[in-house]
């Protein structure tokens, strides 16, 4: 009998691709080398966090869907999403998060579990470290289809100290542990992407320079090619058709992307 498909996508909010080093994030490079990467994948425009994330969990740009501050609203027509379509095909999805504006990723009752350790808003934030360390427990047991996971501070501190900042740097290496725990705990046989939303340059980001724009995009999973780089470009809006054809749910035809790989079954 075949394995259950799984995948879980990580998201650390404001990461540029050039803050990554063997040093630094040993578990994103080690993913890297297991996987096929991109560091010049493309955010959205504006490159902010919730059209961004809008962008990635309802596979349109913001053209379609509206959304082009962090405040949302409701659709001029409905569209989706990729949590919508997990769940429309019987997949458990979970969501491990600190900020509260991603709740509308998904339409109620999409969500098998969202669980939530609020941002602290202090110098030593420990919500990230702590919603991670919750997530590698949990998805340990293997009981789900997808689960995405937010790491918020490293935006936070790019706003507060500039990006490429010495703090800004220590905060990807904390990021970076975090994500190895959760790798460490995972079942095998899970398809794993690990991305960002934007980048950032001094203290700010929203525009179309490549500081902004840029972010990585690794993905590893059983037979995917290890060591390699995507031959086309990639983007936010490919991420949701690519998680929904490795689970094998229905694509919805409002999606604009287009799967990255298929998996081989």
């Amino acid at each position: 009998m075949p394995s259950p498909r799984r995948a879980v996508l990580i998201l650390v909010d404001g990461l540029r691709p050039d803050a990554l080093s063997p040093s630094r994030t040993p578990a994103l490079e080690k993913l890297r080398r297991d996987g096929i990467a991109n560091l010049r994948s493309r955010s959205i425009m504006p490159s902010i966090t919730l059209p961004c994330h809008t962008t990635l969990f309802y596979g349109v740009p913001p053209e379609r869907h509206g959304i082009t501050t962090n405040t949302w609203h409701p659709f001029a027509r409905p569209i989706p999403s990729l949590f919508d379509a997990v769940h429309a095909t019987g997949h458990r999805a979970f969501m491990y998060s600190n900020w509260e504006q991603l709740r509308d990723m998904g339409a109620p009752g999409s969500l098998t579990e969202s669980a939530m350790v609020a941002y602290e808003g202090a110098p030593g934030d420990e919500s990230d470290r702590r919603n991670f360390a919750a997530a590698a427990k949990r998805l340990a047991r293997g009981d789900f289809g997808f689960a995405f996971l937010y790491y918020g501070l490293v935006d936070m501190v790019g706003h507060g100290e500039g990006w490429m900042s010495k703090p800004y740097l220590r905060q990807v290496a904390r990021a970076d542990r975090a994500i190895a725990g959760v790798l460490d705990a995972l079942p095998k046989g899970c398809l794993v992407i690990a991305t960002s939303d934007h980048g950032g340059h001094d203290r700010t980001h929203g525009t179309e320079c490549d500081e902004d724009m840029n972010v990585p995009l690794i993905a590893a999973g059983p037979r995917l090619p290890r060591g390699m780089a995507f031959r086309r470009p990639t983007s936010l809006l490919d991420l949701a058709p690519t998680i929904s054809a490795w689970l094998g749910v229905p694509r919805p035809p409002d999606w604009s992307g287009k799967p990255l790989f298929l998996p081989r079954r």
